[in-house]
């Protein structure tokens, strides 16, 4: 019976250290601008368990760090795609999409090619 009970033991102590708490991750996520930026890296961090996000205007690459025994890419991208911006594994509802301040329209061509000049403006 002794056996069985640290058997059992053994295998529940190697289930809770297979997750990880700082694991790292990264996504990519449309957006155009600063704006986005300050929305993406806010609708991840306040994904419980997330510890650490930064979105690159440039590359699109949301970098994360977080818990994963709270949390997961999934629900980190529904998050996100709530106000508004889409990732790979989940769009963003057109509803959730028209909420982003119409600079923000990361869909729209013509937004795209404004912001485009205006990196080549500041470079």
């Amino acid at each position: 019976m002794k056996q069985i009970i640290l058997i059992f033991a053994l295998l529940i102590g190697t289930t809770t250290f297979a997750q990880d708490k700082n694991k790292k991750a990264s996504m990519e996520v449309d957006g155009v601008c600063g704006m986005c930026k300050e929305r993406i890296e806010k609708a991840a961090i306040r994904t419980k368990g997330v510890k650490s996000a930064v979105w690159n205007v440039d590359t699109h690459e949301l970098k994360l760090i977080y818990d994963e025994n709270k949390t997961d890419l999934k629900t980190i991208s529904k998050k996100i795609a709530s106000v508004g911006h889409d990732t790979k594994e989940i769009k963003a509802t057109e509803e959730q999409y028209q909420s982003v301040h119409p600079c923000c329209k990361y869909r729209d061509k013509e937004v795209q090619k404004d912001h485009q000049k205006e990196k080549k403006t500041k470079n």
